[in-house]
This record gives structure tokens, sequence and C-alpha cells, in this order.
């Protein structure tokens, strides 16, 4: 394929060019020039401009098929789209599985209601509005396209190395350490994640294979649970960590934020978080690696940042400390 990436300097992005250049397609960049700049320098040709008012530096090229990394206002997409609908013949739109209204309801599949916005001129992208911009930004592919000429990767929770938001590395990381580990609710809860490097392979073959409509990227429900998690980070790190496991209860009453400042964990009400059916992408050849090479190369690239880089996911040492000894306390 002639490919075009809008982005690709950064980690799906990247993990897409990486991948795409290993399959021998020749692939083009559209992006800012702002982040890593030089990360693909002599391997890909680089257009620089800006999705909102500067798409003039794609005028007159044809591609295959554009993978579009970064989009996230409707408007945008759309004027991407119909900037492109006659030079490519296929259009990639990364998208994410928080685009369905109900968090509560397992095994969520494709057809699954989807959220929606009172007001869809918004393009402020908030915790409220990044899934129905997303759900936009779909139907404005499909819409320029034509629904047989788009597809919808409603990506999960994606990690691996260069995940900067520190959603996935924490743990790696903060089992390596040793010692009491805070763990959430009990070994047994189910989680949902995606290596980077399996949702970048999937991504380029179904591209390649024409794949239209929405389909679910992530990993099978039931595939890894918490405990799963931490005693594969235990076991590649070689630690000699211990795990607390603390209820839903203490976590919501001592204000300890999902997700973010606890990484992988949601309340037990939100049931249909880490349950999303993806029968149909693994049906389309979506594969998951083994958990303990996810964390082997997770860990490996963690330990090339700088020693006082400021994690943007997980507990400090000092509050994850100050919960342990309440929970010791309490029982």
């Amino acid at each position: 394929m002639k490919l075009l990436v809008i982005g690709g300097t950064r980690f799906l992005g990247r993990a897409i060019v990486n991948y795409a250049l290993s399959a021998g397609h020749e692939v083009t960049l559209f992006n800012r020039g702002q982040s890593n700049p030089d990360l693909f320098e002599g391997e890909v040709e680089t257009l620089i401009g800006n999705r909102d008012g500067g798409l003039g530096v794609l005028d007159g090229r044809s591609f295959t098929a554009v993978i579009d990394t970064c989009g996230y206002i409707p408007r945008l997409v759309r004027d991407s789209a119909t900037r492109l609908k006659d030079a490519i013949e296929h259009y990639t739109f990364i998208s994410t599985l928080s685009v369905y209204s109900d968090n509560s309801t397992p095994g969520q599949d494709e057809s699954s209601p989807l959220g929606t916005m009172e007001d869809e001129t918004v393009e402020e992208v908030t915790g409220e509005t990044y899934g129905p911009l997303k759900v936009l930004c779909e139907k404005a592919a499909s819409d320029v396209m034509g629904a047989e000429n788009a597809l919808h990767v409603r990506a999960g929770l994606i990690v691996g190395p260069h995940d900067l938001s520190d959603r996935f590395t924490y743990w790696p990381a903060r089992v390596a350490r040793g010692g009491e580990v805070l763990a959430p609710d009990k070994p047994e809860h189910l989680v949902q994640f995606i290596d980077v490097r399996d949702l970048a392979a999937w991504t380029v073959q179904a591209t390649e294979a024409r794949l239209h409509g929405p389909y679910n990227a992530t990993s099978p429900a039931g595939h890894f649970s918490m405990g799963q998690v931490l005693h594969t980070c235990r076991d590649v790190s070689g630690s000699e960590a211990t795990f607390t496991w603390v209820s839903d209860e203490f976590l919501m009453a001592n204000e300890v934020g999902a997700y973010v400042q606890l990484p992988l964990w949601v309340p037990a009400e939100y049931t249909g978080f880490d349950t999303f059916n993806t029968d149909k992408a693994a049906a389309a050849g979506l594969a998951i690696r083994p958990l303990a090479e996810t964390v082997h190369d997770t860990l490996t690239w963690a330990a090339t940042r700088p020693t006082d880089y400021t994690w943007r996911g997980g507990l400090t040492p000092e509050r994850e400390a100050e919960l342990l000894q309440k929970w010791h306390e309490r029982a």
C-alpha cells in the first residue's frame, strides 16, 4: 500500500508506522512536525501541515489509504476526509471504546448504543465529550467516504512501550520495586487492554483488507484479570512484592481516582467497562500477545526514562503508604 498516516510519531502512530514499514508499505506522514520530528528521518516522507486549515500540502497527492490516528474533532475529521476523498480508496479512523453510552452493561458489541451530545457544535474535549465527539468523528468519516470505505477502530486501553499516560506502565514499575503493593478490588477483577504493537499490526492488516464499519479492538473479555497482571509483573521483574487487596468501597471512600490514580481499576458498578465483546475483531485476525512480553518490554522501556521522571498515572509512594496504613488499621 501507499499509506498516509495522520500523526505517526507518538505511541500508536509510531507503532503503526513501524509495522507498515516492516510489512513493505510505502508510508507518508502528515503532521505538524512538533512531536519526535526526526523519528523516521530517511525512512518516510513527512508532509508538514495543520489539519485545522492547513491541509493544502495534501493537494495533488494520491494514496491507497489513510490511517487517522489523531482525530478528536468531527469538523476536522470531515475536513480531512473531504480533502482526501478523491485521493484515497479507504479511510481508517482510530476511535475508542468510550463511544458507548453505558458502562454498566457487560458484553457490549459494535451494535450497542452510542453516546450523544446535546450540542454537536461543541469542540472542547473533556471526559464527558471525548466519547460522543469520537462518535461524531466516525460519522463524519463514513458520511464523506461512504460506509463501505471507512473503518472505525474502537480501541481499548492501549499499553506498552512509549505509552506516556502511565495507565499500565505504573504496575510493572511499581511491582518491580517490591514491598507491599496496594492492589485494587480482588485478584479476579477483570481488565481489558491491548499491546500497542498488536493494535498497530491489526490496524494495518485491516486497512489492507479494506474492512469497514466499527470494530471493538482490545483483549477478549475475561482474557486478563488484575491478579494475573500483578503476578506476571512480579514474575517478569523477579521482585518479592506482596499484594494487599483493598475493596472498592475503601478506595472510593478515600477518593482514589479510578483508572488514572490507580491504573486499570474501575468500581464494580462499571462492569461493562472491561467486558466489551471483541468477537468481530478476533474473527478478522486481531491477536493478543503473551502478557509477559508486554510487561517485559514495558518495563525495559520505562527503565530508559529519566530518574526524575514525573509519573502521569499511579499512586505516589507516600499516598500508597498512607492508604495501606488506613486499610490495615480499618481491618
